[in-house]
C-alpha cells in the first residue's frame, strides 16, 4: 500500500508548512447525479473539472485525501516544457514528424495555460521564469547539446547553451561541465498553485468532496462511482488519480499496470543569507541534471534551497531521507556544510515505461490521464483541459496522445519492482561510467 509507505515522509513538507489551507470540503455521504465525475484533486483533475464547469457542465470531484495531497502538492516545483528526452524519443518513434510537433506544441500550450491561470485567477504561487539542464561531464554535455539542437531545429523552441567557461555565472558549483537554459519554463510553489486552482474550481461551481476515496467504479452508459458513504452517477468520468487509482479499489487495472510509483524526496534548508542565495543560484533558475537518477533543486521565495532527487524504484522509503539527501546536496554545494535542514519529505510520481504521457478512454465515457513521468506540473493541467475538450466534442488533441501505445511494466504487480530495481542499478552504473 502506497499510503503506508509514505507515512513518515509527508508530514514534514515545507510546502504544507508554508500555506494556510481552507477547511476541508465535506465527505460524500449521499447519492449525487452529475454530467461528469472527476476522480482526483491534483492538477489534472482540478483542471478538467474547472474547464467543464466553466462550460456549463455539472461536475462532481472526489478526492481520497485532501486537495493537492499527492504529487501535485509535494513535487519539485519545476514547470517544464516537453516530456523529457526519453518521452520525446518514444513519441517521435511512434508518431509522424507532424504529429510529434503537434504533441510538443501541446506541451508548450501547457506552459501558456499555467501562466494564464495564474493571472486570471490571481494565484499567488511564487512563479519564477527560467530552468537549467546541467551536465556533469563532457560526454553528458554532448547528449544535452543533441537534445537542445533537436528541440530548437525540429520543434522551433529556443534554448540557450551555457558553455563551460560561463557555467559559474549560473551556479556556484564545480560539479557541472555545461548546460542549457530554457527561459520559458520556470518554477513555483506547487501546493500554492494547486490550492489556487482548487479555489477557482470551487468558485466555478464544482461540487468537491475530500476524504472520499472511490472504492468501486461500475461502468456503463451511466457510470456509478461508490465511496464508503455515498455514490455518484455520471455520464462521463475522468480518472486523474495516477498512482493512487489502485490504492483503494483498483478502479482501472488495465491501465494502472502501465504506470509505476517511483519515490522521490526533497529537503529544504533553513533560510539562506542573501549573499549565499546569490552565490548558489545567481539568476534563481531551477536546476536539474542529466543523470538517469537525477538531482533537481531551486531556491524558494524565502531563499531556502529545495534539493530533491534520489528516486526510489524499490517502493520502499529510504531509512534516513534527510541524511541521504543532505549528502547529495553537499556534493553539489559543499559550502552548505554548516547549513541546517529544516524540512524533508517525499512522495510518488507516476512513471510510464516509455516516459511519455498515457491518456485514453475506457469504453466511450471514461477518460484516464496518467504517466506524466516527472513532467506533470504544466502538462497535467493541459491534460485536464484536453480531456474536457474531448468530453465537449473537440477531441483532436486528446486523440493525438491516445495514439501513443503503452506497455505494462514487466513482471506484473508483484515482480515489476524487483525488475525495475535491477534495471536502475544498470542505469546508475551508466551514469557513473559515461
Amino acid at each position: 500500500m502506497l499510503l503506508q509507505k509514505e507515512l513518515g515522509v509527508i508530514e514534514n513538507s515545507y510546502y504544507e508548512h508554508s500555506v494556510q489551507r481552507r477547511a476541508a470540503s465535506p465527505v460524500l455521504t449521499d447519492e449525487k447525479h452529475a454530467d461528469v465525475c472527476v476522480v482526483g484533486g491534483g492538477y489534472a483533475g482540478l483542471s478538467a473539472a474547472l474547464e467543464l464547469a466553466e462550460r456549463g457542465y455539472d461536475v462532481v470531484l472526489l478526492e481520497a485525501q485532501r486537495l493537492g495531497w499527492g504529487a501535485s502538492g509535494r513535487n519539485g516545483g519545476q514547470v517544464l516544457v516537453g516530456f523529457g528526452s526519453e518521452g520525446e524519443h518514444a513519441i517521435e518513434k511512434q508518431l509522424s514528424p507532424a504529429d510529434s510537433l503537434r504533441a510538443w506544441d501541446v506541451s508548450v500550450a501547457g506552459l501558456d495555460l499555467l501562466h494564464s491561470r495564474i493571472e486570471k485567477y490571481k494565484i499567488d504561487c511564487d512563479y519564477v521564469a527560467g530552468t537549467l539542464s546541467l551536465a556533469v561531464k563532457q560526454s553528458k554535455m554532448h547528449e544535452l547539446d543533441a537534445w537542445a539542437n533537436r528541440v530548437t531545429n525540429h520543434y522551433h523552441y529556443p534554448m540557450r547553451r551555457i558553455a563551460p567557461t560561463e557555467i559559474r555565472q549560473w551556479i556556484g558549483s564545480n560539479r557541472y561541465y555545461g548546460g542549457i537554459f530554457d527561459g520559458r519554463s520556470g518554477h513555483l510553489h506547487p501546493l500554492k498553485y494547486c490550492l489556487g486552482l482548487a479555489d477557482a474550481t470551487s468558485a466555478a461551481g464544482v461540487h468537491i468532496y475530500e476524504n472520499s476515496p472511490v472504492l468501486v467504479l461500475e461502468r456503463g452508459n451511466k457510470a456509478v462511482l461508490k465511496t464508503a458513504q455515498g455514490q455518484v452517477s455520471a455520464d462521463f468520468v475522468v480518472l486523474a488519480g495516477n498512482v493512487y487509482l489502485a490504492e483503494y479499489g483498483d478502479l482501472a487495472p488495465e491501465v494502472s499496470s502501465r504506470i509505476m510509483p517511483v519515490g522521490t524526496y526533497i529537503v529544504a534548508t533553513e533560510q539562506l543569507s542573501p549573499e549565499m542565495a546569490v552565490e548558489l543560484l545567481p539568476r534563481r533558475s531551477a536546476v536539474s541534471d542529466t543523470n538517469f537518477v537525477l538531482d533537481y533543486f531551486r531556491l524558494s521565495a524565502d531563499s531556502r534551497l529545495l534539493f530533491g532527487g534520489g528516486d526510489a524504484y524499490s517502493g520502499r522509503t529510504p531509512r534516513n531521507v534527510q541524511q541521504g539527501m543532505r549528502q547529495r546536496m553537499l556534493q553539489v554545494f559543499p559550502q552548505l556544510g554548516n547549513t541546517k535542514i529544516e524540512y524533508s519529505w517525499g512522495g510518488f510520481v507516476d512513471l510510464s515505461l516509455n516516459r511519455s504521457p498515457d491518456f485514453g478512454r475506457l469504453g466511450s465515457n471514461i477518460y484516464f490521464l496518467q504517466g506524466f513521468s516527472g513532467h506533470g506540473l504544466a502538462m497535467a493541467g493541459m491534460a485536464g483541459k484536453i480531456a474536457a475538450d474531448a468530453i465537449a466534442g473537440q477531441s483532436e488533441k486528446f486523440d493525438l496522445f491516445a495514439k501513443i501505445k503503452h506497455q505494462r511494466f514487466p513482471g506484473g504487480k508483484y515482480l515489476r519492482t524487483p525488475a525495475m530495481v535491477l534495471g536502475m542499478t544498470y542505469f546508475k552504473l551508466l551514469d557513473y561510467l559515461a
